[in-house]
């Protein structure tokens, strides 16, 4: 799959996610997540990076893409419930690729 499909799913779904909730309508499981709150929101996000983490150790590669499914559409849901569009997140994303390159991650400081 290519960057900008990937870019473009998650934009669709941010979208989607954005429209259903003006007008309340979600499966019963989005509608009780958005209904809950950031911190619910939040504390799923990390149910979810902790089960990818653990089926990867475990070697269980389709489960660490189901998991990392699960997981990308649980971020999507807390970064639209924060007015957040995916399109931000990737904008960050280029801004360090151009300061530290492709596979750098962003330096903590000390």
């Amino acid at each position: 799959m290519g960057q900008s499909l990937g870019r473009d799913r998650l934009e669709a779904l941010a979208g989607a996610l954005r429209e259903r909730r003006s007008r309340m309508e979600f499966s019963s499981r989005t509608a009780r997540l958005i209904d809950s709150g950031v911190p619910k929101m939040a504390q799923k996000l990390v149910e979810e990076a902790a089960e990818v983490a653990i089926d990867a150790v475990q070697g269980e590669r389709q489960r660490v893409v189901e998991e990392s499914a699960d997981l990308m559409f649980n971020l999507t849901v807390l970064l639209t419930e924060m007015e957040i569009s995916p399109a931000e997140v990737w904008e960050e994303m280029d801004r360090r690729q151009k300061l530290y390159g492709l596979a750098e991650k962003l330096p903590k400081d000390k």
